[in-house]
């Protein structure tokens, strides 16, 4: 499969580090989570990535210059962004003829099981396979409501009373019929404007392996005890 690496965005609650440095090459031990990512996809057979692009660009294209020859990475900039929907509807044609494809958030530091994910949504025909994880505070963070069969019956983005702590991961496989619900209207976002729409049509991987969401401060600092790599 394919995959979308999603990196554009701006990473203000990473500030100072992302002033000069796009959130996807803040290092984790010394190792951007860019070449983290690139080194999983790589690892699990991924071989044509597109990632986009908004803050610092060219820092990014710098770094990725004469790096992983054996991938065929598209990098596309976004000047004004569209969203993370809005960036796969851009796209789709890049898709060409597949049928299933990764979404992948940059900015989440992980070592899991691409392949077993895969064989999980193989055996599950809907629209998408979205990778869930427990959190402490679902209220910052897209919540899915599923039954015994991990079947997603109800997904809310940031929800001020949230139904339980299932968050969604930053890591899941998309389909055509997740293309289909991405709205018109730009920017568009994965999280309030497609995964609701797809409620009873997805079902939730449940990450077994570390998974941690770098989009702080502290969970950066955090990241640097006790990532253990790839």
């Amino acid at each position: 499969m394919k995959a979308f690496l999603l990196a554009a965005g701006n990473g203000t609650r990473l500030r100072p580090l992302t002033d000069k440095l796009p959130k996807c090459l803040v290092p984790i031990r010394g190792k951007p989570l860019l070449e983290i990512w690139l080194e999983l996809l790589e690892s699990h057979g991924v071989r044509e990535i597109l990632i986009n692009l908004h803050a610092h660009a060219d820092v990014v294209r710098q770094f990725l210059s004469g790096r992983f020859p054996r991938l065929g990475i598209r990098l596309e900039e976004e000047p004004q962004l569209f969203g993370s929907a809005g960036t796969l509807a851009a796209h789709r044609e890049w898709l060409s003829d597949d049928s299933d494809f990764w979404i992948l958030y940059a900015d989440v530091l992980t070592n899991v099981d691409l392949g077993q994910m895969s064989r999980f949504h193989k055996t599950h025909a809907s629209a998408a396979t979205l990778g869930v994880y427990n959190v402490s505070d679902p209220r910052r963070c897209g919540i899915a409501v599923v039954d015994d069969a991990e079947r997603v019956l109800r997904f809310l983005e940031k929800p001020k009373d949230p139904p339980g702590n299932l968050a969604f991961a930053g890591v899941m496989i998309g389909t055509r019929a997740l293309l289909e619900a991405i709205p018109s209207a730009r920017p568009a976002d994965i999280g309030f404007d497609v995964l609701p729409r797809l409620a009873g049509d997805m079902f939730a991987y449940r990450i077994q392996e570390f998974l941690l969401d770098i989009g702080t401060v502290s969970n950066y600092e955090h990241a640097q005890s006790v990532w253990p790599g790839l």
